[in-house]
């Protein structure tokens, strides 16, 4: 006769995947992490906007560091990474991609984390579809005359306070700051 062991299984790491999803303008490349959970407890889905010069890679490490209470989607924006181009790469269509991506994943709330270029697309979508877009965090945000076009309560980050690479070095203090941030 085997007994069977009273140990508790090993925690399962967060499962992070890669796909494409269709939008206006071809489609989006998207890197993802989803809590082990299966959902069923999860809390706003999370978008993470990366820099102009940069792709979902920028957030590689620190979405496993977000996905254990949501799924976190890190969508190259067009033009960027592995994602087709818009006619004009601007601001507008990259918000039109990303309100496309949540219309296709069927989410009706979100919260969006943007670096620069991110952060504004990020206050276009807030502001354009308000109903969809419930909180912000901003790192090496925009003027502040584009900040009012959003209402949504907001976390502004200094990345500087992280470190040269605060999405992979910092990954875990930065999660843990933007994590309180979006569970208040």
């Amino acid at each position: 006769m085997v007994k069977a062991s009273k140990l508790s299984p090993l925690p399962m790491a967060v499962r992070t995947r890669r796909a494409y999803f269709d939008c206006k303008f071809g489609q989006l490349h998207v890197r993802t992490a989803f809590p082990t959970t299966g959902g069923f407890d999860e809390q706003v889905t999370l978008f993470c906007l990366h820099p102009i010069d940069g792709s979902s890679r920028t957030f590689s490490r620190f979405l496993s560091e977000l996905a254990e209470a949501r799924s976190v989607y890190a969508p190259d924006l067009p033009g960027c990474g592995e994602s087709d181009s818009s006619p004009t790469r601007s601001i507008a269509e990259a918000a039109t991609a990303i309100s496309d991506l949540a219309n296709g994943l069927r989410l009706r709330q979100i919260d969006l984390l943007g670096i620069q270029y991110g952060a504004e697309v990020a206050l276009d979508l807030a502001a354009a579809r308000p109903e969809l877009v419930r909180r912000l965090v901003l790192a090496q945000v925009p003027t502040a005359e584009r900040l009012s076009v959003a209402k949504q309560q907001r976390l502004m980050i200094d990345a500087a306070d992280y470190g040269d690479d605060p999405f992979d070095a910092a990954a875990p203090a930065l999660a843990k700051q933007i994590g309180a941030f979006l569970r208040s």
